[in-house]
């Protein structure tokens, strides 16, 4: 089975101007892949989200007001985010992207896969746009999987160096979303706490790792492989979702982190074997990354960890940010008191 890479042609048309969420972006991607001979992937048009599968997340009031806004010709959401008159379409398609990536995964028609579109999503919260993200993608997507594919349980590891405030909030008071993220602290949105758990059902169930300024490879690599892995083995979801930002990487210009194309090519090694014990699905959805060569580097790296065979290193040290962690989390998840 061929890994799978989801794009479409729209995600270049939604028009931000000069903004740092830019069609470039796409595009650096596409040449740096173009170099690598796309790995190898299958390569496939996203379709477009239906509206039964958007208004499980998001309110028809605010779908519709941003449908209104987008063909009246566009404006400014907040002082961030923008759109133009074909953004809701990019929209449609940056959600349809990663439903129809969920739903390849959980077919099993394919093992792993990325789905590469703008606007991104996870900043995005059932009823309002935020941090150029729209519609929240990988909120909708998860969402499809419980409702519609049969998944009982989703985990999604959150990676960009901004907080997934969105997705977090979707699913704060839910058992069968073990949302984990890795964010610098503070930072924008400025949320996150460590002492955020979930509510309801789902305390336990929303996992915050906030990391200080500079912080790389080391730390970043210790908590997926001693606080994530550990995680899905206890949780044992049917699907694992990554929020896929680079703009933890240390060229990037809206953040101070410093992980590098190695530690996201060895994060996606860890988490393609933890899949792979699991017997489950794998698939990235783009987030962030501002820094053109370094955002299509870092991709290049996350696909080339994919497909490639080739193991991941358990002999990974024991961060404090993970020490910390394991104790704090251990009340809901007692494998991490080991």
């Amino acid at each position: 089975m061929e890994p799978v890479f989801i794009e479409h042609p729209s995600s270049l048309e939604h028009d931000t101007g000069h903004h740092p969420e830019q069609p470039a972006r796409i595009l650096a991607i596409h040449r740096e892949l173009e170099r690598h001979g796309w790995f190898g992937l299958k390569r496939l048009h996203s379709p477009r989200a239906s509206r039964a599968a958007l208004e499980a997340v998001h309110p028809a009031r605010y779908l519709n007001g941003l449908q209104e806004l987008c063909a009246a010709g566009g404006g400014q959401l907040d002082l961030d985010t923008v759109v133009s008159e074909q953004s809701y379409e990019a929209a449609l398609h940056a959600a349809g992207g990663a439903i129809e990536l969920v739903r390849l995964l959980l077919a099993g028609e394919v093992p792993y896969g990325f789905s590469a579109h703008r606007p991104p999503g996870h900043h995005a919260t059932r009823a309002q746009s935020m941090g150029f993200c729209l519609m929240n993608n990988i909120a909708i997507a998860a969402r499809h999987a419980l409702d519609n594919e049969g998944c009982e349980r989703v985990l999604i590891l959150d990676w960009d160096v901004h907080h997934g405030n969105g997705t977090n909030d979707i699913f704060h008071a839910s058992d069968r979303v073990l949302f984990v993220s890795i964010h610098e602290s503070p930072l924008y949105p400025g949320t996150g706490p460590a002492g955020d758990a979930g509510s309801g059902a789902g305390v336990g169930y929303t996992v915050n790792l906030p990391v200080g300024a500079g912080s790389g490879d080391a730390v970043y690599l210790s908590l997926v492989e001693h606080v994530v892995a550990p995680l899905a083995r206890s949780f044992k979801p049917g699907l694992i979702l990554v929020s896929a930002g680079y703009d933890a990487h240390h060229d990037d210009p809206l953040a101070s982190c410093m992980v590098t194309e190695d530690g996201y090519a060895a994060m996606t090694r860890m988490l393609r074997r933890t899949a792979s014990e699991l017997g489950v699905g794998l698939g990235f959805v783009l987030e962030g990354g501002y820094a053109l060569g370094a955002l299509a580097r870092s991709v290049a790296a996350t696909l080339e960890a994919l497909v490639e065979p080739g193991g991941s290193s358990s002999d990974v040290p024991v961060a404090r940010d993970s020490v910390a962690a394991r104790r704090r989390l251990a009340r809901w998840w007692p494998a991490l008191a080991d």
